[in-house]
């Protein structure tokens, strides 16, 4: 029998997707133009070092997804970290926006230290946090709906964030500190509001599903995800996607300095080129949000996999739109904005839906359950991707001649145009075809589960 979950449980799930993602755009959005503007770092060795620390955090995923669902407590296998982790998670993003009186050496280091220990604790509450959904009910619709909250939360810390990040800065700022310290102070904020967050998802859930098997080998699961076609698909196309976006949220306040910079717009008069960026970010992510309410009437309506391939085709389309127009188009820029946000939103919760669609298939397979090391793929996926996208976006701005805070050259202007535009729409058009593989269809997944609650119902007689 299918679980039904409550709303009060929908919405503590999407409270720790607030909390996570209202760090993680800090990150894709902040962090690069932190270091190479207010730390001096140069977008090369930025970019390397986001690439050079990603080979250890992507044995870090599946190794925690490994360790999840090997854990077993009163509280069950994936919540309890939830809390364990969630006073680290903060500390540590703070540690990441602080900058300590080294050298131009030290303070690289200091950002290969911190950035690794972030992406570690990153990975440490936010694997299970993922495959939660994947225990809390084995309802397909359900699933979709919790994805849809969970994105709700997610785009809902994202818009406070961007919506509130400038007048902190500015109100830090202005109560005298420096800029390293203001980012400081206000990533803070957020890791207190962060912390709350992840307990109340602690509090406000249950784990449900039970495998048919729990006593499992680790090289088993293993070899399962390595013979899982569809995973790999899911993986390729979910590191498209976080591409997609982690090259437009790394370039939108470069865009918005270096290109649109300060704009007078009628009826409303003279705005500052970061006012600009932040209004342009939060309009980014209540859009995508639209999209997360849109996922699942459409995909009900026509399924997930078309609705996917649908979607980032035309995020790819409207992307290439965005690079023809000119600083002074902010009608344009903004509802070209709108169109993308939307049709990128609607992927999100396909996404997660998807790897518990996954994690279904390969227990029907195999009649062993690796929830945790399924779900590992996504925040896998997710951090590739977004690190991917931060390193390309620091090589692609060194390649076109990038100078901090200075004058930009035509030919770097047209680069950081190429990178929140052209650039994104490729990662947009390869995720739609790594999508026309996935074999996974809604009425095949109905005949796996039914066969699957037939398979559990005898394992408990």
């Amino acid at each position: 029998m299918n679980q039904a979950i409550q709303l009060k449980e929908k919405i503590g799930y999407g409270f720790g997707d607030f909390a996570s993602s209202m760090f993680w755009k800090i990150f894709s959005m902040f962090l690069m133009i932190y270091y190479t503007d207010v730390v001096e770092l140069s977008p090369a060795s930025v970019g390397t070092m986001l690439l050079l620390t990603r080979l250890w955090d992507g044995l870090n995923d599946p190794l925690m997804g490994i360790i999840s669902d090997r854990t077993n407590t009163s509280k069950g296998k994936f919540r309890p970290y939830l809390l364990w982790v969630a006073v680290p998670f903060g500390i540590i993003g703070v540690l990441t926006f602080s900058t300590p009186s080294l050298g131009p050496s030290g303070k690289l280091i200091y950002a290969y230290i911190t950035y690794t220990l972030m992406m570690m604790v990153y990975t440490a509450i936010n694997v299970p946090y993922s495959s939660l959904m994947g225990v809390m009910t084995d309802d397909p619709n359900e699933r979709t709906s919790l994805a849809s909250f969970r994105f709700i939360g997610a785009y809902s810390g994202g818009i406070f964030m961007t919506a509130s990040i400038p007048y902190l800065l500015d109100f830090f700022n202005e109560m005298g500190s420096s800029e390293a310290s203001s980012y400081q102070y206000t990533v803070s904020v957020y890791a207190i509001v962060a912390a709350f967050f992840f307990v109340m998802t602690y509090l406000w859930t249950r784990e449900r599903v039970k495998p048919l098997n729990d006593k499992t080998s680790i090289w088993k699961d293993i070899k399962d995800l390595g013979n899982n076609a569809q995973w790999f698909i899911m993986l390729g196309a979910g590191i498209a996607v976080l591409i997609f976006n982690s090259l437009r949220d790394g370039s939108i306040m470069y865009y918005f300095k270096y290109f649109v910079k300060d704009q007078s717009i009628p009826m409303i008069g003279e705005v500052k080129w970061d006012k600009l960026a932040g209004a342009y970010m939060t309009i980014w992510l209540a859009t995508n949000m639209i999209g997360v309410l849109l996922a699942k009437p459409v995909s009900s309506r026509i399924g997930k996999k078309k609705t996917f391939i649908l979607a980032m085709l035309l995020a790819s389309v409207f992307s290439i739109g965005l690079y023809w127009l000119n600083a002074d188009q902010i009608g344009l820029i903004f509802l070209l904005n709108i169109f993308i946000g939307i049709t990128a939103g609607i992927v999100l919760p396909l996404i997660w839906s998807m790897y518990a669609d996954i994690a279904d298939y390969s227990e029907w397979k195999t009649g062993r359950r690796a929830t945790g090391l399924v779900f590992s793929s996504s925040s896998m996926s997710q951090k590739m991707g977004w690190t991917l996208g931060g390193a390309i976006t620091g090589w692609l701005l060194a390649a076109y001649g990038f100078e901090a805070n200075a004058e930009q050259s035509s030919e770097s202007i047209k680069g950081i145009k190429m990178i929140i535009s052209i650039y994104p729409a490729v990662g947009a058009a390869v995720s739609a075809l790594f999508i026309l593989l996935y074999k996974l269809s809604d009425k095949y997944m109905l005949k796996i589960l039914d066969e699957l609650k037939k398979q559990r119902l005898k394992s408990k007689a």
